[in-house]
């Protein structure tokens, strides 16, 4: 009986040192992918286009045909994607109530 005991201390302690050793191995693991992950999405930020600068609106008293010129120019913009709705609608108001 006391070799039996002896056995079953004996795996007891071989799991668990294999169990600590790969939850050490997976939190390392884990570490080194978080890293990555936060080194692309720096490269990806650091890669992305500035902003577009806002279109100028025109002076006051500008012609009905440079204001529709410029409409059309900030509807090229909106339809590349390059501005928002919500800088579309920024601009248009802006345009329109120059």
């Amino acid at each position: 009986m006391p070799g039996l005991i002896r056995g079953v201390a004996r795996t007891a302690v071989i799991a668990g040192t294999a169990t600590h050793v790969s939850n050490n191995v997976s939190r390392r693991q884990a570490g080194r992918w978080a890293a990555k992950e936060d080194q692309a999405q720096q490269q990806a930020y650091e890669a992305a286009p500035p902003p577009p600068a806002p279109v100028a609106a025109p002076p006051p008293g500008s012609s009905m045909d440079d204001k529709l010129a410029q409409l059309q120019d900030l509807g090229k913009l909106k339809e590349q994607g390059i501005l928002t709705d919500a800088e579309f609608e920024v601009q248009k108001h802006a345009i329109l109530n120059g």
